[in-house]
């Protein structure tokens, strides 16, 4: 799961299988009472409600203890259905459960349900719901299909295909789902959630999301594939809960916004977060609803309404076709998510490990990795980075001023095209580029990396495309404590780096090989004389 490279892997693994062996333990529900819908009253051919017969069904396995309610082969329409504890919904092979497309259908609170339930709990229309059970599980080689299409509009009620409140040791397993009227599927306050080999396809309507973890606990998602119009996986905490302790793998995305996403809403925050060997990749089989047809981000890690985002990993993820790799951005637009609550202040982004990522066909925008002035993003490390960008930036794009937008929906296209190519980052500490390689596909006249307000950092080997005629590779503009190793830049007349700013200050250049370099460093007229140094530098 983690990377091979990593000195931490053992730990890490160690630390993981233990967290999530409780998960592994529950995930294979008691089958002993098993109820098929038929005998119930269910008729098949997706026209006649079933929702009631499937709803007798799971009260019949909840009534014994627990069991199956068995969907086999055909066609079954349905409104929402409430699941019970240590019942398992069974779809087999050549079974479609369709969701209605009349709102009316898709019910509030059941029945049985308290006051708080009733407010909260199922805020949401859906197909599947559950709220507070314990050992519940959704599995089989069947699909289930939302008909979202009925649902085309962006203001009012949509339902969700499935939405899980409240709930411990959770298992979707295999399904196929299609076609919600919103998310796909919503899991919220979970603790104890497996999702695994499930295939989603959501294409039909707005806010059309593929998979949704919100402010959940020990959750593994692994060997799925999603491909939404949406953002795909993602990760949000719609409250002061945070999301914590979830391990992604082995996972496929495709979207026409964010792939592999943190937030946007992130009242909690995001800890100890990993993704690891998942391929990021532009839809093939869509046309975009929202974002762009290539995608907006591969990977995107924001906090904007509080909370922390920390011990983020994400390895050996492969990217082709989106807009932007990499997006990172501390923000403030400070939702609340209690009307009791006074709103947020700008929360904290720290320690992320960013390692072995390959992205080609990116587009000419560029990666950013942005604060705030006196909200620093910290700890951040990137090794064995190999990026493709489009190009084709023009030199008058080097010296373009970006705009802060603190207050902003967070975006990977926020800023427009960005002053570098490769890496835009402003108000960070500690920032750590390790084996980095950019390319572009045509002449790009911009900076590799623009650094400005940054203060702790190292750059170590960084292969950087260069054309003649080019603004500097790296621009630091207000930097402290930098040190920049084991760089080879071309034979260029463009100088290697352009320092800027009256506060720049601890500039060293260490073992570089500057052997082809016709001018090594730029200075601006305010940067102070002994701003920078060299030590053990090959010199032309």
């Amino acid at each position: 799961m983690i990377s091979k490279n990593s000195s931490r892997a053992p730990m890490l693994w160690v630390f993981l299988v233990a967290l999530l062996s409780p998960i592994f333990a529950s995930s294979s529900p008691a089958a002993e009472f098993i109820v098929d819908i038929r005998d119930c009253g269910a008729r098949p051919g997706g026209k006649t409600m079933c929702t009631e017969a499937i709803q007798k069904a799971v009260d019949r396995c909840a009534a014994k203890g627990g069991g199956t309610v068995r969907l086999p082969a055909g066609t079954w329409l349905s409104g929402t259905v409430y699941l019970k504890s240590r019942v398992t919904l069974l779809l087999e092979e050549g079974c479609t459960l369709l969701g209605s497309r009349d709102i009316k259908h898709y019910g509030g609170p059941p029945a049985t349900a308290g006051k708080e339930s009733a407010q909260s709990d199922f805020r949401y229309p859906a197909l599947i719901a559950g709220s507070k059970l314990e050992d519940v599980a959704i599995r089989g080689k069947g699909t289930l299909d939302g008909q979202g299409d009925a649902y085309r509009y962006k203001h009012g009620k949509r339902p969700k295909n499935v939405y899980l409140v409240d709930c411990r040791n959770v298992l979707i397993e295999n399904v196929k789902m299609r076609n919600a009227g919103c998310w796909m599927q919503h899991y919220r306050f979970c603790d104890g959630l497996t999702i695994r080999g499930i295939n989603v396809f959501n294409h039909v309507t707005y806010n059309n999301d593929g998979l949704n973890v919100d402010s959940c606990s020990n959750v593994r998602i692994a060997d799925c594939r999603v491909d939404s119009d949406d953002d795909g996986i993602v990760l949000k905490s719609l409250s002061t809960r945070p999301c914590e302790n979830v391990a992604i793998t082995n996972c496929t995305i495709s979207s026409h916004c964010n792939a592999i996403k943190m937030g946007t809403e992130s009242g909690g925050g995001f800890q100890k977060i990993t993704v690891d060997n998942c391929t990021v990749f532009s839809p093939r089989h869509s046309k975009k609803i929202y974002g762009r047809q290539r995608g907006l981000a591969g990977v995107a890690l924001e906090i904007v309404d509080g909370g922390r985002l920390e011990d983020v990993e994400v390895t050996d993820v492969t990217i082709d076709g989106v807009s932007v790799p990499i997006f990172m951005r501390l923000g403030n637009r400070a939702r609340r998510y209690s009307k009791d609550k006074s709103k947020p202040g700008v929360g904290t982004f720290r320690n992320v490990r960013i390692e072995n990522i390959t992205a080609t066909n990116t587009s000419e925008i560029g990666c950013s990795i942005t604060g705030l002035p006196g909200h620093r993003i910290e700890n951040v490390s990137l090794s064995n980075i190999k990026l493709g960008f489009d190009g084709g930036g023009v030199r008058e794009t080097a010296s373009k001023k970006i705009a802060e937008k603190p207050e902003n929906y967070p975006e990977s296209t926020m800023f427009g095209v960005l002053p570098a190519y490769g890496f835009f980052c402003r108000h960070a500490k500690g920032l750590k580029f390790h084996n980095i390689k950019l390319e572009t596909a045509k002449p790009d006249l911009r900076h590799a990396m623009v650094f400005d307000d940054v203060e702790q950092m190292e750059i170590d080997s960084l292969d950087a495309a260069c054309v003649e005629g080019a603004a500097a590779t790296i621009r630091l503009n207000q930097v402290r404590q930098v040190l920049i190793r084991g760089c080879k830049p071309p034979k260029t007349a463009n100088p290697f780096l352009k320092l800027e700013g009256d506060a720049t200050r601890q500039v060293v250049l260490k073992e570089n090989d500057f052997a082809r370099a016709a001018k090594i460093v730029e200075l601006g007229p305010d940067v102070p004389k002994d701003a920078f140094r060299q030590d053990a530098n090959q010199r032309p």
